[in-house]
């Protein structure tokens, strides 16, 4: 690369940048920089030199230009609701926000297709495709403040992702400002595509290292019909992670396949007060699963075969959600579970992933890891795709330990991760706090492929600086 992050210095002249575009709003007030230099990753904050929202496409192009002329760093955000730090500008430079970029373009009803604008909240265009019938399948917990932008940059999944996929398998297009501020589509708008490589699918998951996303165009499906769910208690948090597999093996893939261990959901019963929910004492997790399809009696079906896997791993009386009142708040209290953990502590949440049939061994690994160092963890997560979200909280650990011990065990974590042919993380991507972990997973040379690749797109690094590679 030309430019390492150390000479990558130069302040942006503001009024300079103001002569780009009319299509522009800057703000360098000390609120405005406090406001958008952090996002949900712990409490860290780290404030850009001025805060760009550019409203069109042109206007960014020109930022662009300029930063790359004047070798400036800029850093992409888009709706805060990050928790690996990815659009935390740590070295400070331009902030560019993506609000503005938040129009639903065209649904496309003969070829099942949407085209959007990065900005759009993930709910609304959910919400939206399915008054004409269509089903956007990823919904991450934080679907109702998230945008799709930041969803195809870190390749984001969510509960439905056991059946339906994450992000990468409904991109099928992207217009992107490059770091120099030219503009591309990086393909086509067909469901197959075997003409050069596949930029489409490098720019999804790249967490804004290589490109800014204006324009996305997803592939969409039928809205199934109907849908079932169970909450299913267990005595033991292993014995619920091992009925997961099996499920699988008995021929039923649910849409949906939670796991939250018994203080995840004690503490969003009281993070959010309205809920009634009745766990027993020896109660120490429950699976939340979820069956959609076009038929009915195919439902009932899967759901009496889930039954019987489940007997089998000791679990308690199962509950039926048998009206949508009641599936909604169940819902409500899986997808309010990290705002129950934040509320408690502050918190440093690992994505890891393993296979599935791996997850019982991975729980055990976690809790005794915890015990080892002397750290407190609430897990909860997408079981269904061997997804298991760890939170350790800080509570009243030592700055000391929090800062430094800490490191140690979460090692130790994604070592056992690794070992169980898993990866370190799933949905939320590396960003800032998983960087220096990278190693574990990945040699020197497989590094310096993904090196070389940021430096063909970004010969400056100017791009989103500090994120993905170790120190």
């Amino acid at each position: 690369m030309n430019s390492t992050l150390e000479t990558l210095s130069i302040k942006p002249d503001l009024q300079e940048v103001l002569k780009l575009s009319g299509d522009i709003t800057i703000y360098s007030d000390p609120e405005a920089l406090a406001k958008y230099g952090h996002d949900e990753t712990e409490d860290f904050v780290f404030l850009p030199d001025a805060v760009i929202i550019p409203h069109t496409v042109e206007a960014l192009s020109k930022v662009m230009q300029y930063a790359n002329e004047h070798n400036i760093y800029v850093t992409v955000r888009g709706g805060g609701s990050g928790l690996a730090g990815g659009a935390l500008p740590v070295m400070a430079g331009l902030l560019i926000s993506m609000e503005k970029f938040n129009q639903i373009l065209l649904i496309d009803e003969k070829n099942l297709q949407v085209t959007v604008e990065p900005g759009v909240i993930t709910e609304v265009l959910q919400n939206k495709v399915k008054e004409f019938g269509l089903f956007y399948p990823p919904d991450p917990s934080s679907r109702g403040i998230c945008f799709i932008g930041g969803n195809v940059a870190t390749n984001a999944g969510g509960p439905k992702a056991v059946k339906y996929g994450v992000v990468k398998d409904y991109v099928l297009n992207l217009e992107v400002v490059l770091p120099n501020g030219e503009i591309i589509w990086t393909g086509a708008n067909t469901l197959k595509n075997s003409t050069g490589y596949n930029l489409t699918q490098l720019m999804v998951g790249s967490e804004g290292t290589l490109g800014i996303i204006t324009k996305i165009v997803l592939k969409l499906l039928p809205a199934p019909p109907f849908n079932l769910l169970l909450l299913v208690p267990f005595n033991s948090a292993e014995n619920a992670c091992a009925a997961v597999s099996a499920i699988f093996r008995a021929g039923v893939i649910p849409s949906a396949l939670e796991f939250m261990e018994r203080e995840a959901i004690d503490w969003a019963v009281a993070y959010l007060k309205d809920v009634q929910l009745e766990i027993g004492p020896d109660v120490q997790a429950h699976l939340l699963i979820e069956v959609d399809g076009n038929h009915m009696d195919q439902l009932f079906s899967d759901c009496e075969k889930i039954t019987e896997v489940v007997e089998g791993f000791g679990c308690g009386e199962i509950l039926f959600a048998d009206n949508d009142a009641q599936k909604t708040e169940l819902w409500r209290l899986r997808r309010n579970v990290a705002h129950a953990v934040k509320l408690n502590s502050i918190y440093k949440e690992e994505d890891t992933v393993v296979p599935r049939a791996e997850l019982p061994t991975l729980l055990r690994a976690v809790k005794e890891i915890g015990a080892k160092y002397g750290f407190r963890s609430v897990c909860y997560g997408h079981a269904g795709d061997g997804n298991l979200h760890v939170n350790i909280v800080k509570q009243e650990l030592s700055e000391e330990m929090w800062n430094n011990v800490i490191r140690d065990g979460i090692t130790e974590i994604f070592q056992v991760v690794k070992s169980l042919n898993g990866t370190l993380s799933g949905e939320h991507g590396i960003g800032y706090v998983q960087k220096n972990y990278m190693p574990i997973m990945f040699n020197q040379v497989e590094l310096n492929l993904m090196k070389g690749i940021k430096a063909v797109f970004d010969p400056k690094g100017i791009l989103n600086p500090g994120k993905i590679f170790p120190d």
